[in-house]
Formats: structure tokens, C-alpha cells, sequence
């Protein structure tokens, strides 16, 4: 049977690659291929490139009410077509369908927040600067943009960028990953439906090829990329060098602190999901539990027995509470991981290494580890693992939390449970993370609030969605005139 190829989406229209490199996407519960898709060229990405240009004027022109108006019809797109693509996402990345419809609901709540854009986009003026001279401020859009996004929210991520982008009146490319092009596939299929004017919107398929096409492209204006610290680095350093706006986040290794006053039984839950949702394939995944003082035996146990309660397999079965990982490469380097942990005298008091699934024996499978008395300078508390492998960092009190979070070179985020309102001040003043949980596990902002970390998670300085995300798709251009 042949497999689907993912086609580019250019100029409003579906076309095919040149390239003759050809890549497998795979089921990893099944560990099956289910399609492909061509690792593109720098051509197809002048072909985007130029589509977009060309389409730029028209659409800067276009009233902001009236490019809202676009992302009010998608909106009811999406919202119709909501089952289907978090079904899509699912089978070809693995997640839980629950976290896929939650991925979803994320895209399209970052679409409801890009249509204030009437107030949001809005400037300043200021009369009699000086002597029957005016000053005023107009935020306007600058050409063309490009998201270089990754597998592990194969549908969400691009959303973070691409509606703001569009109705401030830039035209835009998204790069998705290799690994998952299914989902923004489906989701280009809605927006062909929608209509926006050829050449607003478009989709390339590729890897290292495309990748190096956009940052080197002289018409691209800025590019927006979520991934590794590595390559977010290499991103930021790329763009420097050609002049682009970007905004590169990185990767985390967020610690989870539980202080002794903590209400183990009603954080559970969330403490559950903060280290095991998504197989931990997110960047504000727990990685890094430290029970402070006397709870760490409790703590562990209660722990444990969660852990071991959970359903481990297809993301498809509405019971399931962890899926695969994303690949059988992926699984390999977590398993690398968990034997690094053990080399290095870590405590195994729950090995994941050889889980297997009676429905499903070729999914790309890891149980849920945990490792108890790590300590600080191993590999597994230092490395971003991204995969269900949960260290103990046992620590004596909230100053030695601190100064672990500190000095973990990564900043994204920071969680911790208390009971303590003096205890919670104290943390989210002092951490270095941009992102802080109090009795949450998973310190994820709505749309309207800026996701990103700080450190070696983050290179630029405008983050994703909230507020801010305006400035960087504007220009703020300063007009003073004086009329005689």
C-alpha cells in the first residue's frame, strides 16, 4: 500500500516538493509508517518566500478589523474540525487524545487572543511635544515572517506565532517538523477552506535544508523557533548575523519542589501529570522532583503508587494516562538516560526500560521511571532527558531548592507546593525561571500571558503569545509634524 506525502502548501495552493529525499512519519504506538514527507529545498522555500512578498502589500493594506475578521471564521473551523485534528495529532505523535484535544483548545484560544488586535495593535500620540509640534506612534506590520516548529505539539506551537503574525498584517511560513507534518497538514486543509488571499499563509515541509533556507533568506524579516537549547542558540546566532527579528525557545530541565506542609493527596494529580504528560516530551515538563526535609519518603511513596497506577499505552483509548515517545531513535536516548542514571549511582526504584505492551509490542514505549537519591552533578539532573524519567533531588531546605534551580544553566520554569504563602513569595522572587508554578506542576500561561523562559531555554527577547508578541510582528514608526 502507498503511503500519503505530505504536499507544501504555497500561494494557496498544494504542491509538491522538488526534493528526492523522502522521509517516513510513523505511528509510535503501532511503530508503524502511516505517510511521508519530502525533506525540501532552499527552492521551496524562495517559492514560499516570494508568495508571501508578493502578497504582502495587500494584506498590510487590509483593515486589522478586517484580518481579524479571517481568524473569527477560522476559529469556528477549527472549532468544528476540533475532534478530527486532535485525532490526527494523536496517531502520528503518540500523545494521550485528552492532551491533544487540550493542545487544540490552546491553538484556538491563541487565535481568540490575536483578534483584540484593534486594541492590542493600537499606538500613542502626544500633542505639543514642543511648540505646535505633534508626536505619534503607529505600530506597523514589517514583510514576511517564518516558525520553525517542533514534534512534540506538532499542532499548538505554530499557533503561539502565526495568528499574531497574520493580523497585524504580515504574511507568514510555517517549517513543521519533520517527525509530525500530518497535523499542520490537516490544519492547512481548514485554511484553504477559509480563503485567506494567496500567498498570506504558507507551509513548507523539511529539515536542515529548509531550515537553513529561511534563516538565510534575505526577504524573511524575523523567524520564531521552539526546539533544543543547541539549535535555539544556533537559531539566534544565524539571524543575528543576517539582521532578523527571532524569537529561539529552548529547552528546560524544570524542578518540581515539595515542601513539607505541601497537601500531598490534592497535588498528586498535577504533580502526576507534570512529570508523565506527553511521555514528558514538553519543555514544562517536571524533570527534577526535590522533597524538601522530612516528606521525601512520603512523598516518594505516594509517588510511586501513581506512577505505577497509570495506563501506558495508545493515546487513542480514552483510559490511557501516557503514550509513547516519538520515535524509536527518541526511545533509544531516553533509554541512554536511564542507564547513564544507574552508571552514575543513582537509585532505580522504578525501571521503565522494558516496558511492552500486549496491544501494541512495536510502539515506541518507555514505563514510567523514577530515580531517588540523585544528586546534583549527575548527568540525569543536569540534561534535558524529555522522556517519562523523573530524579529525586533530595534537599534540606527552600535555600538549597533555590540555589539547584539556579544553577542548572536552564530557566524555563519552576514549580512548587506549599501550603506556605511566605514560602511561595520567597520562591517565585528568587528563582531565575520565567515561568512559576504555585501548587501547580505545569506553569503553562494562557495566550494572553507570555510563554517563555530565561538562561539557556531562551534566546531573544520577546516571547510567545501574550501581550508582547505584538511588538515583534511591529514596527512602532514615530511620526512629528508641524503644520504652518
Amino acid at each position: 500500500m502507498s503511503l500519503p506525502l505530505m504536499k507544501n502548501y504555497i500561494n494557496g495552493e498544494w504542491v509538491e516538493s522538488n526534493s528526492t529525499n523522502i522521509g517516513d512519519v510513523w505511528n509510535p504506538a503501532l511503530g508503524e509508517k502511516i505517510a511521508q514527507v519530502a525533506y525540501g529545498t532552499k527552492e521551496d522555500v524562495d517559492k514560499a518566500v516570494k508568495a508571501a512578498k508578493d502578497a504582502y502589500w495587500d494584506w498590510r493594506t487590509t483593515p486589522p478589523l478586517t484580518r481579524a475578521r479571517y481568524l473569527f471564521r477560522l476559529k469556528d473551523a477549527f472549532e468544528e474540525n476540533f475532534e478530527d485534528i486532535a485525532r490526527v495529532l494523536t496517531t502520528e505523535q503518540g500523545k494521550c487524545i485528552d492532551e491533544a484535544r487540550g493542545e487544540v483548545r490552546r491553538m484556538i484560544e491563541n487565535i481568540e487572543h490575536a483578534t483584540g488586535v484593534t486594541t492590542l495593535m493600537c499606538g500613542y500620540t502626544l500633542e505639543d511635544i514642543a511648540k505646535d509640534i505633534d508626536c505619534f506612534g503607529h505600530r506597523q506590520p514589517v514583510g514576511v515572517f517564518a516558525a520553525i516548529v517542533p514534534y512534540n505539539f506538532p499542532g499548538m506551537v505554530a499557533w503561539w506565532f502565526l495568528p499574531y503574525a497574520l493580523v497585524t498584517g504580515n504574511t507568514y511560513i510555517v517549517k513543521p517538523s519533520e517527525q509530525v507534518p500530518m497535523t499542520q497538514t490537516k490544519i492547512f486543509e481548514i485554511i484553504d477552506e477559509i480563503g485567506f488571499p494567496e500567498g498570506v499563509v504558507n507551509m513548507v515541509h523539511g529539515s536542515r535544508d529548509v531550515v537553513n533556507g529561511i534563516l538565510d533568506h534575505p526577504d524573511i524579516e524575523g523567524v520564531s523557533f521552539v526546539g533544543s537549547s543547541p539549535t535555539a542558540k544556533y537559531i539566534y546566532e544565524r539571524c543575528g548575523a543576517t539582521g532578523k527579528r527571532v524569537q529561539a525557545l529552548g529547552g528546560a530541565k524544570n524542578i518540581v519542589a515539595v515542601m513539607p506542609d505541601a497537601d500531598l493527596d490534592a497535588g498528586m494529580p498535577s504533580l502526576i501529570t507534570s512529570f508523565y504528560g506527553c511521555s514528558g516530551q514538553r519543555c514544562l515538563s517536571g524533570s527534577v522532583l526535590v522533597p524538601v526535609g522530612d516528606v521525601a519518603d512520603e512523598l516518594l511513596e505516594k509517588f510511586s503508587a501513581a506512577a505505577k497506577d497509570m495506563k501506558v499505552g495508545s493515546g487513542l483509548d480514552e483510559k490511557t494516562a501516557m503514550g509513547p515517545v516519538v520515535s524509536a531513535a527518541h526511545k533509544e536516548r531516553v533509554l541512554g538516560y536511564i542507564e547513564k542514571g544507574i552508571e552514575e549511582g543513582a537509585d532505580l526504584v522504578m525501571d521503565g526500560r522494558n516496558y511492552t505492551s500486549t496491544e501494541f509490542p512495536n510502539g515506541f514505549f518507555v514505563g514510567p521511571t523514577i530515580f531517588d537519591n540523585v544528586k546534583p552533578d549527575m548527568t540525569i539532573a543536569k540534561e534535558e532527558i524529555f522522556g517519562p524519567v523523573v530524579s529525586v533531588v533530595r534537599a534540606k531546605d527552600l535555600d538549597q531548592v533555590i540555589e539547584l534551580i539556579n544553577t542548572r544553566g536552564f530557566a524555563n520554569a519552576a514549580c512548587i507546593y506549599t501550603n506556605s504563602g511566605a514560602a511561595a513569595r520567597e520562591f517565585k522572587y528568587r528563582v531565575k525561571p520565567s515561568m512559576v508554578g504555585i501548587n501547580i506542576g505545569i506553569a503553562a500561561p494562557m495566550s494572553f500571558f507570555p510563554f517563555g523562559g530565561a538562561g539557556d531555554s531562551m534566546f531573544g527577547d520577546t516571547k510567545g503569545h501574550g501581550q508582547e508578541i505584538f511588538n515583534f510582528f511591529t514596527d512602532t514608526k514615530v511620526v512629528i509634524q508641524r503644520w504652518f
